[in-house]
This record gives C-alpha cells, structure tokens and sequence, in this order.
C-alpha cells in the first residue's frame, strides 16, 4: 500500500514531530491543519484501542487516512503505572507528572520501565493496522538532560546508555517506542 498523505489524530506537537521525522516519505498533516480543535476523549482500557478510538475520529470526519498513537510510561515498581494515564498522571502537566513519578517512587526499588506505544492506521472504508513498540529502560533518581518531552528526563534508556533526556531526536528516534511500532506497522501495511 502507498500512502501519500496521512492525518496525525493527536494535539501533541512533539509527537507530531516525531512522526513526521519518522514518516519521512509521507505528507503528514496534523488534525489541527485540518481544522479540528476539539479533544478525541480516550474510553479505551489499553494503548491500542485508545489509538483506535482516535485515528477512527478523524478518518470518519475527514474521510482520509488517519494515524493515532497512544503511548505511555509503564514502571515494573508500580505495577505498570502511570500505563495508560501517564500524560494525565497528576493532572497538572509534564513536569507535575514527573515530580508525582519521583514521590511515588520513594520507596520503590524495582526501577525497571518500559515505554510502550500502539499505532493505529485507520482507513475511510474501515481498514484498521496496528503496530506496537517498547523500548526499556529504567526510571532515574532525578531528571537528567532537558532534551525531549513527558518522562523522558527520567528514563535511562538500556539502548543508549544515557536518559532519553541527554539524546538528541535522532538517538531517541531510533529506539524509541514509538519508532519500533511505526516500523511494526509499516511492515503490515
């Protein structure tokens, strides 16, 4: 299948930075470009079925291909949490999330992480692919290096040998999670 133009269902502008860097050889419009401003309120109770739930949105009302990702940060110690509601941990944003990671993290030994990321391509006649992705690591003490966005200044990526925080996009992009379950889809499609 050729795919020429694709539609990002996500708000995130890192994200979409990612994606576009990492579907190079795709016209990748976000649904901001598209003009949908609302929020797609994620119902699903695992990271694949809330991409589902976005990427079929914003296919259904643009009648286009439509790519979602969910993804989060999930903690051996914490019995996978913050898992799904790692972007909503503390309610309060990124950097209340990472302070709540931390305060949780305390008393917990078990450090070993893993982001995980399922990607759904939704197609307008109702084809639906999915890739998924994880890359492992472990959470940090504290925040190390201010490169790239979410957890990233507390994972200690077992890949690069250093928190995603001190890579630059190209290292993180080429273990992240979110690259191996875009190569995992583009396999299937």
């Amino acid at each position: 299948m050729v795919l020429q133009r694709i539609a990002v269902a996500s708000g995130n502008n890192n994200k979409i930075r990612e994606i576009k860097e990492i579907f190079n050889d795709v016209e990748i419009v976000s649904m901001h470009d598209l003009g949908f401003d609302g929020e797609i309120e994620e119902t699903g109770k695992n990271f694949r079925a809330n991409a589902q739930i976005k990427a079929k949105a914003i296919a259904e009302m643009y009648g286009m291909p439509s790519l979602a990702d969910d993804s989060g940060l999930c903690v051996e110690g914490l019995n996978g949490a913050p898992g799904i509601y790692s972007a909503r941990f503390s309610g309060e944003g990124e950097a209340e999330n990472r302070k709540l990671l931390l305060k949780r993290m305390e008393n917990v030994y078990d450090r070993h992480a893993h982001f995980e990321c399922a990607v759904c391509l939704y197609m307008p006649d109702g084809h639906t692919y999915f890739g998924e992705g994880r890359t492992y690591g472990r959470i940090l003490y504290e925040e190390i290096g201010s490169n790239g966005f979410g957890y990233d200044s507390l994972f200690f990526s077992d890949d690069l040998k250093k928190s995603f925080g001190m890579a630059s996009d190209e290292e993180k992009n080429s273990v992240s999670h979110r690259f191996r379950a875009l190569q995992d889809l583009r396999n299937k499609i």
